[in-house]
């Protein structure tokens, strides 16, 4: 985690779902309630997913709840939110997802230097036995931590 960076939610499932192969860094257009109810941690990326219109990448399915103290200014929650990224690497994940199987997972929505960024991933969907073997290793894992806890307690 580099200096300044502030975790504001992360999208978990899209880990599990899929394998990231590639992940860039970039803005997100907002209104000002918007960035508001962000800060105050009232946003969602479960089943969130990014497509590229028109050489422009947006991100659908994001939750932001509407701002309490908001009034008129509130935007609707779940609208397309427009990413800022360098035409080249737009046209790099245009290239990705061309290709059978590939999409853009947003990952994490964090604070850097007082912007709100998005992690995106260029993701490729996991089969059934791949979920079945993170599990596995997942359970492994805590059982190995469980038995060296107890070795060093006695």
């Amino acid at each position: 985690m580099s200096a300044g960076k502030k975790i504001i939610t992360q999208n978990r499932k899209a880990r599990f779902e899929y394998t990231i192969l590639e992940t860039y860094e970039c803005g997100i257009v907002l209104a000002g309630t918007e960035v508001k109810s962000i800060r105050n941690g009232h946003v969602n990326l479960k089943d969130s997913y990014a497509v590229i219109r028109n050489g422009e990448v947006f991100v659908c399915g994001m939750h932001v709840s509407p701002y309490d103290h908001g009034n008129i200014f509130n935007q609707e929650p779940l609208r397309d939110r427009k990413l800022l990224l360098h035409r080249s690497e737009i046209r790099k994940l245009i290239g990705y997802i061309q290709q059978k199987g590939f999409t853009l997972v947003p990952l994490e929505l964090y604070f850097l230097r007082g912007k709100v960024k998005v992690l995106l991933g260029v993701a490729k969907g996991k089969k059934l036995y791949d979920k079945r073997e993170a599990i596995a290793k997942k359970d492994s894992q805590r059982e190995i931590d469980r038995q060296l806890k107890e070795s060093f307690r006695v």
